[in-house]
């Protein structure tokens, strides 16, 4: 009877510290891929010739269950003199990359010049 009591106690443990460690997996597997699946969107937007505009989409088949957003406006940049003259020419963008029914969320702005030629 001892016996089993110290096994159940033992095993209540173990599957606890599994299920933590199941969890934790997730959270380092959506860490390590979104900033490169980030990266990857604004190398995409940035060689466009088009200016980008809000938008919405996933990542295919490839990587499931992850979804991008972004929002474009114009960049206000008025924290400093020198910078202000930059807010007609320039572009934010906040990418949102999200992943399990927004979970998961890691989000990166950027700066684009607006009207770009190539």
């Amino acid at each position: 009877m001892i016996a089993i009591s110290l096994l159940a106690i033992a095993l209540t443990t173990l599957f606890g510290s599994q299920s933590q460690s199941v969890s934790l997996g997730g959270t380092v597997k959506f860490n390590t891929q979104a900033p490169l699946l980030a990266q990857l969107k604004l190398a995409e937007i940035s060689t466009s010739a088009e200016n980008p505009s809000s938008d919405s989409g996933d990542f295919g088949d490839q990587f499931p269950g992850y979804q991008w957003r972004i929002e474009a406006e114009d960049a206000n940049l008025e924290t400093s003199e020198i910078l202000s003259k930059l807010t007609d020419t320039l572009q934010r963008l906040t990418l949102t990359v999200s992943w399990g029914d927004d979970h998961y969320v890691y989000q990166v702005q950027s700066y684009l010049p607006k009207n770009r030629a190539f």
